[in-house]
């Protein structure tokens, strides 16, 4: 009898066409919690995204699941533990997104430095802006990256190539193997109090939730500029509105918030954020890339193959 796969936030089709070969698949975007619970005995296999949570209900309600794919990165929409006790392999995408990452937060970077969405709004409203838009340039600047894996690094050969000096912190990591991967190694305190721009690239866990609060801000350089890409609530929203009204932060791009989609908060509303809806993996290439690399490891896992990217 074919394997079932459940896949709940779309896919591209180099994955689908793939999977559809090998398997039994049933293709429900935008399924709805209660209905992913009254569906989830069916099948042995679950692709997800960024949008479907995969509680711990859920998983003990899959009869039949032995696996998980997320089609990306993060997998903090997934109860990992919930799933390591029920016997549910847990596997993700890690590479395929990573250079449309590290494109979109320098991209993001660029425009606080220039002050681009500013200047094309302006335009759009038939003013000449140009005395007001004074921006500042990113050679010579220090760039802080915090997490320097394979999204972090990307975005600091970049950096690299416009002059800037990098330096890194990762808890994971030690000084030689950041060296080896391009930057300097410091401390956390010391790449706040250096930085001129800090980048962010760890995934949310329960010591990284909100480590980018009123203390990290109050080590900060005066004038500091902010970017996220990795995922919400690493960073308090509060306490950098907070940054951003006192004028520690002179600007922040992010790309992922606490809750999404975020509404139009005050932090969303603030004239020195430039905000996106979480865009970071959403080239075409990318896609593609997540699709086959999630369509193969679901492949693997139901046939009982090594792993390359298990999480759980």
């Amino acid at each position: 009898m074919s394997n079932k796969i459940l896949i709940t936030d779309g896919l591209d089709e180099s994955g689908l066409s793939l999977l559809k070969k090998n398997a039994d698949v049933e293709n429900r975007a935008d399924i709805s919690a209660d209905d992913l619970l009254k569906a989830i005995p069916e099948f042995d296999a679950l692709i997800v995204r960024g949008r479907t949570k995969v509680t711990a209900s859920v998983i003990q309600a899959a009869s039949k699941l032995k696996v998980i794919g997320r089609a990306g990165v993060g997998v903090d929409n997934i109860d990992l533990d919930a799933a390591k006790q029920n016997g549910v392999a847990v596997v993700n995408a890690p590479v395929s997104t990573s250079l449309a990452v590290a494109e979109l937060t320098f991209g993001l970077m660029l425009s606080l430095a220039r002050e681009i969405p500013r200047a094309d709004a302006t335009m759009k409203l038939g003013q000449w802006a140009k005395k007001e838009l004074e921006g500042i340039e990113l050679y010579g600047k220090t760039l802080g990256i915090v997490g320097a894996g394979r999204i972090g690094m990307e975005v600091g050969k970049r950096a690299e190539a416009f002059g800037m000096n990098i330096i890194a912190y990762d808890p994971l990591l030690d000084e030689a193997e950041i060296k080896r991967r391009g930057a300097d190694p410091v401390a956390l305190d010391d790449l706040y109090a250096w930085s001129d721009f800090i980048s962010l690239h760890l995934p949310l866990t329960v010591q990284s939730r909100d480590m980018v609060g009123a203390l990290a801000f109050s080590q900060m350089k005066q004038g500091v500029r902010i970017v996220c890409a990795a995922r919400g609530g690493i960073i308090s929203e509060a306490a950098l509105l907070d940054a951003l009204n006192s004028g520690k932060v002179a600007g922040a791009a992010l790309d992922v918030f606490t809750q999404e989609p975020p509404g139009g908060t005050a932090l969303i509303r603030h004239p020195r954020v430039i905000a996106t809806p979480h865009i970071g993996a959403q080239t075409a290439e990318a896609q593609s890339r997540a699709s086959e690399d999630i369509a193969n490891e679901i492949l693997a896992a139901l046939s009982g193959e090594k792993l390359r990217w298990k999480v759980a």
